[in-house]
């Protein structure tokens, strides 16, 4: 039986870099964003034996580094499948661009596996095995709006944002996302030796202003916050959006989720959580060492997008917007100065299910 399946893209709104753990990952806090751009699995199961995957694009690895063969290879033996397992790639989004185009492709393997031999996976073990092939793949398996801890891999629902009009700008920048870690640590470290810098509230490397301290003076003993300081400051933005239940006061005396000038919902959503004030701490490190990446960003709020970010290490970056004409002329303004753009729009949970499949027979 042959299954072909979609395998979307993702976006991050907001990611935290915490501690460095144990196990040599950092802990992270970040908000998936599942959206339309998709690459196109094929599945098939033939006679023989053995995994084999095919893919036109020579960037993607066609041998057990793939994550795709890391999937399906312990989904097999835990289905008890025989035969062979052929697994056709079609590339429509960027290699490493930061839209977990590689680990969607897993779980649209692992997915489309169960589809051909019409067995399931228990949910758990599902999630288990996506976690141990990658710290992106297992939001994959829950789709919309979701919340990643641990090292990103630790994931659950939230309330779905409505669909929103997108750009994502794929410029040709390489970025290497251990570096991007390394270079994080080594900002952090600076700053147990420096003027604290600003981390939480975003100043890229800039020192935070104060007056010079006077030996013995409280603002002598003044330290940068730590990594954990900032994972609690981060959950407590997404926690605060969150309790902004619809038609609810806040602490500021407005209804949240009241639209402002008769805007739709959506938006109302969207500027909820672009007021708390989220970032991804990626862009501290990246745009200093590609400052290409930050002219893109630049290039997507000029372009009008309400809020515009590097999505996870890069060199992806996206903007919101509005509406669908006002990301679709924009993505073209990208176009006409060079930029690599594409105009789409986030999906919910059940819309992710809905197109998940493309055929079987």
């Amino acid at each position: 039986m042959t299954v072909t399946v979609r395998s979307f893209a993702k976006i991050n709104l907001g990611l935290c870099i915490g501690p460095s753990r144990p196990d040599g990952f950092h802990e992270l806090r970040t908000v998936y964003q599942t959206v339309a751009l998709h690459d196109v699995i094929q599945v098939q199961l033939a006679r023989g034996s053995g995994i084999e995957i095919r893919c036109a694009d020579p960037r993607v690895p066609t041998d057990e580094s793939n994550t795709c063969y890391r999937i399906v290879e312990p989904a097999m033996a835990a289905l008890k499948a025989t035969g062979r397992l052929i697994l056709q790639i079609e590339k429509r989004l960027p290699v490493q661009g930061g839209l977990g185009g590689a680990s969607g492709n897993a779980v649209a393997a692992l997915l489309g596996l169960e589809l051909a031999m019409k067995k399931r996976l228990p949910g758990a073990q599902r999630l288990r095995i996506a976690a141990q092939v990658g710290s992106d793949v297992p939001l994959f398996l829950v789709g919309g709006t979701v919340l990643g801890v641990g090292r990103g891999e630790d994931v659950y629902p939230l309330p779905d944002l409505p669909p929103m009009s997108c750009v994502i700008a794929t410029p040709a920048i390489p970025v290497s996302t251990p570096k991007a870690f390394a270079d994080w640590d080594s900002l952090l470290a600076r700053t147990d030796t420096a003027e604290p810098t600003n981390i939480v509230s975003g100043a890229t490397g800039v020192p935070a202003r104060r007056s010079p301290a006077q030996p013995g003076s409280h603002a002598s003993k003044l330290t940068p916050p730590t990594p954990s300081d900032r994972m609690k400051e981060f959950s407590r933005k997404i926690s605060s959006w969150l309790s902004n239940v619809p038609g609810e006061k806040t602490s500021r005396g407005r209804l949240s989720g009241v639209p402002a000038g008769g805007r739709g919902r959506a938006e109302t959503l969207l500027l909820d959580l672009v007021r708390t004030g989220i970032e991804n701490d990626f862009e501290q490190v990246v745009f200093p060492q590609d400052p290409a990446l930050r002219d893109v960003k630049c290039a997507l709020e000029r372009a009008g997008a309400v809020y515009a970010s590097l999505s996870g290490s890069g060199s992806a970056v996206y903007g919101l917007f509005k509406t669908r004409a006002a990301a679709a002329k924009a993505a073209a303004r990208l176009r006409k100065e060079g930029i690599p753009a594409q105009a789409t729009v986030t999906l919910t949970r059940p819309q992710y299910w809905r197109r998940f499949r493309v055929s079987g027979f």
